[in-house]
């Protein structure tokens, strides 16, 4: 079990106290960044000419995930201290990343991902002992929705993500409609009086708080960010199970496989089972259930089928893709369950087809593609895995990313495109890119590198990469971008949705 211990806290001297109208001492307390007007040098910037930008962001990431209370901030920090250095190894170690001190690609990398806002160091202390429920059947009340879920699509996944529990530890949830529950459940948006204001989209994603009286056990999710009950957006299910293995007095842990993994992965919900590591830490802390008692379970999906979502409008001034491949002579473009699918050199619209028409493994919501046109094998990414095709037929099961070379951080690509003449795919994640070498069948060195650095002109995440004609095509959004290799800039912008015919 990896660090997964229960949430200790203790309070010492500079830890913020906050008391709101339940008059509670929180029970995780979260640093701000009180960054002074000093640079630090190069020995903690893997390249330091990377500017403020990266910096800042380290100093934020360190100081609230990794700076425990009464020690100095990060930023108040001399330049190259040894401090410094040595939160920077923390956080490497923690997340498995080559241990250097300095915050180089793979570091920022995993520093830019959504994730969880309760810090990773986990030596605070504001009760004696361990922080539990004393008792088994506990309460939870939703006091706030969102805008993005129905009502019942909220109390749905709540109800599941507090069943993943409660089917690996002796422990009862009751659903209370008015008053003070034990686990209270809101979303909110910034500054929502608790002195943990929420940065907006894609940052930090929720935060809870440890076992115990008032804001004990509460829960909190980013109203800002697209809440979904499936694979786009951020499944709600997936987060809120996390949050409340911290509002049973869980810490985070470092193993990847981990629900309480700091950063997001999306978990199926449905037949969803705690993995071991989560397993071990729940029970340390309540036991195991009885063999014999009534274990709850996470509900399948109904046995009827479910009412079919609408169609994307694809000529909505906002649509965008999944991924976009070549395969054979055409060009595929995903977008949730459906694809798209035309001549290279045509652009009369087309009409979309279900993906589980000609992949049906792939069910929906494709990361990423791209084809290897030399050896006919074209590649599909979800999550952690991948498949492969020889035109439209399937080929074995799926994979495991990791095949590729990636560091076991990368649970998900976000797009991906071969370039021919190189022999060599690229593999976008976050801010950053890798180049995998076909021919050698392995990522090259030095990577990941900045997208800002090495392609300019392109702003915003890349959703999706095809390269048609020499040029590479970056799908950002509802933009297109036309990018010229030798000119190593962009020569056009045009709508995504021009592509099918808008």
């Amino acid at each position: 079990m990896q660090n997964l211990r229960a949430l200790q806290f203790e309070r010492l001297p500079g830890c913020i106290a906050i008391k709101n109208s339940r008059q509670q001492v929180a029970a995780v307390t979260f640093l701000q960044l009180q960054a002074r007007s000093k640079v630090l040098g190069s020995k903690v910037l893997a390249r330091p000419g990377k500017g403020p930008r990266q910096l800042q962001r380290g100093l934020e990431y360190l100081d609230k995930y990794y700076t425990p209370k009464g020690e100095h901030h990060v930023g108040e920090m001399t330049s190259g201290s040894n401090s410094m250095t040595r939160k920077v190894q923390q956080m490497q170690a923690f997340f498995g990343l080559r241990v250097t001190g300095k915050l180089d690609y793979s570091t920022m990398g995993v520093m830019k991902r959504p994730r969880c806002g309760v810090p990773d160091v986990a030596n605070y202390r504001l009760f004696p002992g361990e922080p539990k429920w004393k008792k088994n059947t506990l309460t939870y009340r939703v006091t706030k929705y969102t805008s993005s879920l129905s009502h019942a699509d909220v109390d749905k996944a709540v109800e599941m993500g507090l069943k993943a529990w409660s089917a690996a530890a002796p422990l009862n949830f009751v659903k209370a409609t008015s008053g003070e529950a034990d686990i209270m459940i809101s979303f909110q948006s910034g500054d929502h009086g608790d002195s943990y204001p929420f940065d907006g989209p894609r940052g930090t994603l929720a935060h809870a708080f440890a076992p115990g009286e008032g804001l004990g056990g509460d829960t909190h999710f980013d109203n800002a960010e697209k809440w979904t009950m499936g694979m786009n957006g951020f499944n709600l299910f997936t987060v809120a199970a996390h949050e409340f293995g911290h509002a049973l007095g869980l810490a985070h842990s470092a193993d990847p496989s981990a629900l309480m993994y700091p950063t997001y992965r999306y978990q199926h919900p449905y037949g969803f089972h705690l993995p071991k590591d989560d397993v071990k830490g729940i029970q340390a802390l309540y036991g195991s259930r009885l063999s014999g008692s009534k274990v709850p379970q996470v509900p399948h999906p109904p046995l009827s089928k479910p009412p079919t979502p609408a169609d994307p409008d694809h000529c909505d001034a906002t649509f965008s893709f999944d991924a976009v491949t070549m395969l054979g002579k055409e060009l595929l473009f995903f977008k949730d369950r459906l694809f798209w699918r035309r001549q290279a050199q045509l652009t009369s619209s087309v009409q979309p087809l279900s993906i589980t028409s000609s992949f049906p493994q792939l069910m929906s919501n494709v990361d990423a593609a791209y084809e290897v046109a030399d050896r006919g094998v074209a590649y599909f990414f979800k999550g952690p895995h991948y498949w492969t095709t020889r035109g439209f037929q399937m080929q074995g099961s799926p994979r495991a990313i990791a095949d590729f070379g990636f560091p076991r951080n990368v649970l998900q690509i976000d797009a991906a495109v071969y370039l021919r003449d190189e022999k060599k795919t690229l593999f976008f994640v976050g801010d950053d890119y890798y180049s995998y070498d076909e021919a050698k069948r392995k990522m090259e060195k030095d990577f990941p590198k900045s997208i800002e650095d090495e392609f300019s002109g392109i702003s915003g995440r890349i959703d999706a990469a095809v390269e048609v004609n020499g040029h590479i095509y970056f799908f950002s959004g509802p933009k297109a971008y036309k990018y010229d290799k030798e000119k190593e800039d962009v020569v056009n912008i045009v709508k995504s949705s021009s592509w099918v015919g808008c």
